[in-house]
């Protein structure tokens, strides 16, 4: 069936508290040893991630035996599942046991995205001397921020539908037909369920035996023991091993990807490591991988290019071949242009801020407005001001968000409907002169006062073409209480101004002659993010009735010089 493979199903491997997991071993035909490349994943191990990548097969007709291994609790594999709680130990348990199968050579390396971007990572903490490399692909450096939250407010979408997909599987590894039936229309059905209040009784998951771990990520929302035990970017000189990071300028892992990739470069537990990190970022959301995301067409240099690349590092650090992939630290696809770039850091050496500041007569709401993005700083000018109330939120256009475009709002879309809305400010740019390259985190600064103890101020960066369409390039929130400290959340008092800082994320965008940057602000992004019901009251767990309207005001004058920071490249 599998010309030149030769497949072995459910082999076993026992764990140090004697669970046995199982994964399928594919191994050429003839000849050995071979390296090993390992994934360890909770989505079904006969499928290996193909949405994605090539078929194991196509790694081991060129000369490699590949193990797919369900994880804990998952499909064939025995125990329980619970998310991130065992893939340190099962991983470092599995890369020895994988090293020691008939006709290895006692190398190993790791590869896969997302959730199996996470079990490498744990997996690269205990320092297994056999484990020779990973490929972690679009996953977070943590599991709090830029996974579960972000700026402190929770990222719906995702972890509702993803939660709900992963209860699915369980109910139908039980053998439930009822249950996994109805939480597979919930699945397939997510996003007429994210407006139920309060979240901590959300109805697909509520008394369904399965998915008890999203009441917990609710349970805990701000960083803490819980999250912090997980944490790869507490301490990146435990790992140490070369790694290849592949990212999407709108996956919804992007930062920690990049952050993973700096982290490792900067602190990796050797010299070797530190200096065999390698950063890959392609224009994708979270899957598929292809030119077309979204309402944006990259064109034909943005076609899958990953399992070339990871065949190239397996050949390097598996089996010691010169293949180039170290040529240039980091290899970018760059918007705009449509075109790959190599690197020699990130960011790239020579990129220089540049403030664009909020400016406007006070009448900055909807595109139809006077606001302005301007180099100079201003003077006295007045405020803006908009309302928001919790029940009517602004609805996502586009985002960062996963996993799949049908339950969640994920990368670039015409924003005109959000844009014409009161309740959101715009400001734009003169047409620029000439093009304009943005690489490395966008940031903003703002200065805002709000009639309510907590609220949230959400950013968006937009591409304004000569046509007048905008298109998102990047966007992220502040959940006011959470605005100095993820651990120590404090409500904000009512009519006080107080600056906030918010990350949009990193990208590689040209802003080409004739268009004109945009930012939009507001107070909500839904159902990307969870609406802050402004009360100040425990999160996920307030019901519609007890949601306020708040009023927000955004000041830009000389004492308060709110601005967007663009880490701009030479000309």
């Amino acid at each position: 069936m599998l010309p030149g493979v030769a497949l072995e199903r459910d082999v076993p491997a026992r764990m140090r508290d004697g669970t046995v997991l199982y994964a399928d071993v594919y191994r050429p035909s003839s000849g050995g040893p071979f390296s090993v490349i390992l994934m360890r994943l909770p989505y079904d191990k006969t499928q290996a991630q193909s949405l994605t990548y090539r078929h194991p097969a196509w790694y081991a007709a060129r000369g490699y035996m590949v193990v797919v291994q369900d994880t804990r609790g998952r499909w064939r594999s025995e125990g329980e599942f619970y998310p991130f709680a065992h893939e340190a130990e099962d991983g470092y348990d599995t890369a020895a046991w994988a090293a020691s199968l008939p006709r290895s050579n006692g190398r190993v390396g790791m590869y896969g995205f997302s959730y199996v971007g996470a079990t490498q990572l744990q997996a690269a903490l205990g320092r297994l001397p056999g484990l020779r490399t990973i490929c972690p692909a679009l996953t977070g450096s943590q599991y709090y921020e830029g996974w579960a939250y972000n700026g402190g407010a929770f990222a719906l979408a995702f972890n509702a539908s993803w939660a709900t997909m992963l209860a699915m599987d369980d109910a139908r590894r039980a053998g439930d037909g009822p249950a996994t039936r109805r939480l597979n229309a919930a699945f397939l059905g997510a996003p007429g369920f994210y407006g139920h209040l309060p979240l901590s009784e959300y109805p697909p998951l509520k008394g369904s035996g399965y998915g008890g771990y999203f009441f917990d990520w609710l349970a805990h929302p701000s960083y803490d023991g819980y999250w912090r035990r997980w944490s790869v970017d507490e301490d990146y000189s435990r790992i140490a091993v070369p790694a290849l990071h592949v990212g999407g300028w709108y996956d919804v892992f992007v930062g920690g990807t990049v952050r993973n990739f700096e982290g490792l470069r900067r602190s990796a537990g050797s010299a070797e490591a530190r200096s065999a990190q390698k950063l890959l970022v392609c224009p994708w959301y979270h899957l598929p991988w292809t030119p077309l995301t979204g309402a944006a067409d990259f064109g034909k240099e943005a076609r899958n290019v990953v399992d070339g690349w990871q065949l190239r590092w397996f050949d390097q650090f598996l089996r010691d071949e010169d293949t180039g992939v170290l040529d240039a630290p980091a290899t970018v696809f760059v918007m705009g242009e449509n075109r790959w770039e190599d690197y020699g850091a990130w960011p790239p050496e020579g990129t220089e801020p540049r403030d664009y500041h909020l400016r406007s007569g006070g009448a900055a709401n909807s595109r139809y407005g006077d606001g302005r993005l301007d180099e100079e700083p201003p003077g006295e000018e007045p405020p803006d001001v908009y309302t928001y109330d919790p029940l009517v939120p602004v609805a996502s256009a586009g985002g960062h968000s996963c996993c799949f475009p049908v339950v969640a709002p994920m990368g670039p879309a015409d924003q005109a409907a959000v844009e014409v809305l009161n309740g959101v400010l715009v400001y734009t740019s003169a047409p620029l002169q000439r093009d304009l390259t943005v690489l490395g985190e966008v940031t903003l600064t703002l200065h805002a006062a709000t009639s309510a103890p907590d609220t949230d101020f959400t950013a968006k960066l937009c591409d304004v073409s000569p046509d007048g369409r905008s298109t998102n390039v990047q966007e992220g929130i502040v959940r006011a209480r959470y605005r100095d400290s993820l651990s120590g959340p404090r409500p904000v008092p009512p009519g006080e101004v107080r600056e906030y800082r918010l990350s949009l994320g990193p990208t590689a965008h040209t802003f080409r002659a004739g268009h004109s940057l945009r930012l939009q602000i507001s107070s909500s992004d839904f159902p990307q993010w969870d609406r802050n019901l402004n009360t100040g009251g425990p999160p996920g767990r307030e019901s519609a009735a007890e949601a306020r309207v708040a009023t927000q005001v955004v000041l830009h004058d000389r004492a308060h010089p709110s601005r967007l920071t663009l880490p701009v490249a030479p000309s």
